[in-house]
């Protein structure tokens, strides 16, 4: 992995600069990431949200290797993910990365105990250490429950048993897909505070892609995509609350004051108006700017076209 490493001076954990991804779907071409700009500091814990096709599990194929990007840069960890030959490829993500998926069938090994799951990736990597699975097992909270099997544990558990798993290696870069989009918010809060133990203990760099805007809360700072495009984001100006607060009906309640929201820039300059604020003031194609004591207004033009 040596070879591959490119890290420049004061460059984040993670960099992607005017990332392309293209799938050619019998003769037809689709652009899933569409000139994405995105960096991540070492050690952070951060969201990517997104609706269904915006790119997000795209993004997250690219960053774990097991997809290369068509064009423009991807950096993890200074490794270049756009020049990896398929070995390089495969110690990358034995080494680098390690991985939580939403379906927990793909997670673990139906006929093992939660011991023998975190062990099997360490066995694979010829660093095989009980010790150190024991340990992971007791930090995600499942010191109790080593010899059991899948099939005797909840939903949350076989996650919390994912996550032990994802590290089992010791990844610097630890990706989550919808982590918690098959439990219950109890069980996800517990799952949430999980991430956030082994980020502080580990030193873990810990990116969680979801549709779920919830999950802000939990995290430093999240990311929204659409259309391929990194668009806005949110980082914490206020301590993370212990539970999520839920209204009457058991609906999570979205306290945006934990967050100070900011509208991106690419590596072009170009910024996307959110669809809301485009709707609203009939924003086709164009507007105006102007400079207003510091501030840049962006004025819609006058209905038909006069200005």
């Amino acid at each position: 992995m040596a070879a591959l490493a490119q890290a420049l001076p004061d460059e984040p954990f993670i960099y992607c600069e005017n990332l392309v991804k293209i799938y050619q779907i019998a003769d037809l071409e689709v652009m899933a990431l569409q000139g994405l700009d995105l960096s991540v500091q070492k050690g952070e814990l951060m969201a990517i949200i997104g609706s269904s096709g915006s790119g997000k599990s795209t993004l997250l194929n690219v960053l774990g290797g097991l997809d290369s990007p068509s064009a423009g840069v991807a950096r993890v960890g200074g490794v270049n993910l756009t020049r990896m030959t398929p070995k390089q490829r495969l110690l990358y993500r034995r080494k680098t990365v390690g991985f939580v998926w939403q379906n927990v069938g793909r997670n673990l090994i139906p006929y093992l105990s939660a011991l023998e799951n975190v062990l099997a990736p360490m066995i694979l990597n010829g660093t095989y250490n009980p010790k150190r699975a024991k340990e992971l097992l007791e930090t995600v909270g499942l010191g109790h429950r080593l010899h059991h099997k899948p099939l005797h544990m909840s939903g949350g558990e076989q996650q919390r048993v994912a996550i032990a798993i994802g590290l089992a290696n010791d990844p610097p870069l630890l990706l989550a897909d919808e982590p918690t989009g098959s439990v219950d918010t109890e069980t996800a809060d517990r799952i949430l505070q999980v991430f956030n133990d082994v980020r502080d203990r580990y030193g873990v760099t810990i990116v969680i892609v979801t549709h779920d805007p919830s999950m802000a809360r939990a995290v430093d700072r999240f990311v929204e995509i659409r259309d391929g495009k990194t668009s806005a984001e949110a980082v914490r100006r206020a301590p993370r609350p212990a539970r999520r607060e839920l209204d009457q009906e058991g609906v999570p309640v979205q306290d945006e004051s934990t967050h100070e929201a900011f509208t991106l820039l690419d590596s072009a300059g170009r910024l996307q108006l959110p669809p809301a604020f485009r709707e609203r003031w009939g924003i086709k194609d164009r507007v105006k700017l102007d400079v207003e004591e510091g501030k840049i207004i962006i004025t819609p033009p006058h209905k038909g076209g006069e200005e």
